[in-house]
């Protein structure tokens, strides 16, 4: 498939201010030399847990916040190249937030947030109403009627998480940021959510990045998977490769805390620790002080992606180098279907 939006060695650093105790300040390594490519027509998934950088990263895709270095490329053209505003920027690339209450305006009915748009852009034409009642349809809320004068409030979380969708639609954008759109809902109406995200991507053409910490929900939903880690991408492929035959042990650690009824017995985490502070984040492999792999080269330096299959990379060095990988035995991998 043809590359839609790519981004190359993004990077996003932000300085702390300086106090008494730290006059210098800090930096928050948030996001660092990520490189990611959406393709036209899919669905890919960045997954990783709290404070991984993947919400950051949704943010720099949609530019909302400026990278502090690295290149973002949108039909293979620099997206701050002469003529393209951020605006029309925006009309091609759509975030939907992972709260849907506080991404509403309280005070406005479903038909401001869905005329809004519209106008800022220049799409409303003649046909207002006609308009938002064709959003509403297509994120299967209908009536219109029934919902077009209701305030947020007024609404379910699934039913705010739709209007947030159809507004993002509203200027008919070819890539849906989604930064975990189902994280705060209940889980009866997740499954609806994830299918109309698919039904979109189906019926419409519509590219999908879909953010989450639910490796599970991922492998359901996308085409491709990228596995983040402290502000970096360690693994990425196809979603069945990456969740059927997991190449980093941080990976096989989402995995292993992943519901699966297939798998008997009590969950067993294969790492041990929480995730790094990213001041002043570990030298060399950033999941090492938790990895049951680690050596003394993952202490020392940054492992460059190796290929395992076909289209799938990992950031490890069990298999940069070579013969490390047959030493991991059968009781090493997960062994699981996803």
């Amino acid at each position: 498939m043809t590359a839609l939006l790519e981004a190359r060695g993004l990077t996003k650093h932000f300085r702390i201010r300086a106090t008494r105790q730290n006059p210098r300040g800090s930096v928050v390594h948030a996001v660092d030399d990520v490189d990611l490519v959406v393709a036209a027509g899919g669905i890919t998934a960045i997954v990783g847990e709290s404070g991984s950088g993947k919400s950051t990263l949704a943010r720099l895709l949609a530019r909302l916040i400026k990278p502090t270095s690295g290149e973002l490329l949108l039909d293979g053209k620099p997206a701050t190249a002469r003529g393209r505003s951020v605006r029309a920027y925006a009309k091609d690339v759509q975030l939907v937030l992972q709260d849907p209450f506080s991404s509403l305006n309280p005070v406005h009915d479903v038909s401001y947030h869905l005329a809004r748009p519209l106008k800022v852009h220049k799409l409303a034409g003649n046909s207002l109403d006609q308009t938002i009642a064709d959003l509403l349809a297509r994120v299967s809320l209908t009536p219109a009627s029934a919902f077009a004068d209701k305030l947020p409030h007024e609404l379910s979380g699934g039913q705010r998480q739709r209007v947030a969708i159809a507004r993002a639609l509203a200027v008919a954008p070819r890539l849906l940021l989604a930064d975990e759109p189902v994280s705060m809902l209940d889980v009866s109406i997740r499954l609806g959510v994830l299918n109309l995200l698919a039904d979109l991507r189906e019926r419409d053409g519509l590219s999908i990045v879909y953010v989450t910490h639910d490796i599970a929900s991922a492998r359901y939903l996308a085409d491709d998977v990228a596995v983040m880690y402290a502000g970096r991408i360690v693994e990425s492929g196809p979603a069945a490769s990456v969740t059927d035959a997991p190449a980093h042990p941080y990976t096989e650690l989402l995995l292993s805390a992943a519901p699966d009824p297939d798998r008997a017995g009590a969950v067993s985490l294969r790492g041990k620790g929480a995730a790094p502070n990213l001041v002043t984040p570990p030298s060399g492999c950033r999941f090492h002080p938790r990895c049951p792999h680690a050596m003394r080269v993952c202490e020392e330096q940054v492992p460059a992606m190796t290929p395992v299959a076909s289209g799938h990379v990992s950031a490890c060095w069990l298999h940069a180098l070579p013969g490390k990988e047959e030493q991991r035995t059968s009781a090493d991998r997960p062994g699981r279907s996803a």
